[in-house]
């Protein structure tokens, strides 16, 4: 009964805001954003649907959403993920330059639809249903953003919805690969799973180490032994990470 009034709400957000054009539905093929994609058509307002390829996703993901929304549009980067950490360096939690770049592309003079829910983390606790980013101007509509995650697995079951079967091995959040707002715990398991994922980082940290200034080279052996702390290290803030945490279009 909770959970269906929860979806009325969620649709009467849906249909409020509803831009004549229809919304830009940013897919990342995780649990959020299959509740998301299911309320839209449930709600019968006007949406197209949108996934990012950030080039460094898990296979397991890209092939669920290959097989279960065919509808959904791909978008590929201009240069792949690796390629540009050569230019830009590797990210970190406090220099997330491939965010924006590789996640959040799309959407641009249209009304967004997100997964964003208060739940995830402390900082998406203060975000509010409807809001326009102070940086891009874009807007944004996140429809089950008081959510908790049972109501969205909940959901899920009720309507027999297929999920990505990493989330049945285990896993709480699905985006990029060795993301750098995971623990140094998940990184790690996510290079044993992914072998040629890893060779890919490790060739990519070699050519960044050959082209840093001879202070940063002084600090490494090589590009592997770079990489190997990047993998490795212990953020400031790690103790503080929500295992949730997503980014803004799961």
């Amino acid at each position: 009964m909770f959970l269906e009034h929860q979806v009325k709400i969620a649709i009467e957000r849906l249909k409020t805001f509803e831009p004549e054009e229809g919304y830009y539905l940013a897919f990342s093929g995780g649990k959020d954003s299959i509740v998301i994609k299911q309320l839209a058509i449930e709600s019968g307002v006007k949406f197209d649907a949108h996934y990012n390829d950030t080039t460094i996703d898990p296979p397991e993901l890209r092939l669920f959403i290959k097989r279960n929304h065919a509808d959904v549009e791909w978008h590929k980067p201009k240069v792949p993920f690796l390629v540009e950490m050569v230019k830009r360096g590797f990210p970190m939690r406090q220099h997330r330059w491939c965010c924006g770049d590789y996640k959040e592309r799309g959407g641009d003079n249209r009304i967004v639809i997100t997964g964003v829910r208060w739940a995830e983390s402390h900082n998406r606790s203060k975000r509010n249903s409807f809001e326009t980013c102070y940086k891009s101007k874009k807007q944004y509509l996140h429809p089950i953003i008081d959510w908790s995650d049972g109501d969205v697995w909940g959901f899920i079951r009720d309507r027999k919805l297929p999920y990505c079967s990493l989330y049945d091995e285990g896993w709480k959040r699905i985006g990029c690969i060795m993301c750098p707002l995971a623990t140094a715990k998940v990184r790690k398991t996510e290079s044993k799973r992914y072998p040629n994922m890893t060779k890919g980082f490790i060739r990519a940290f070699e050519k960044l180490y050959i082209n840093k200034n001879p202070e940063v080279v002084k600090r490494w052996k090589n590009g592997a032994d770079m990489f190997d702390w990047w993998l490795n290290r212990v953020d400031e803030r790690t103790s503080d990470y929500d295992e949730n945490q997503t980014m803004m279009f799961e």
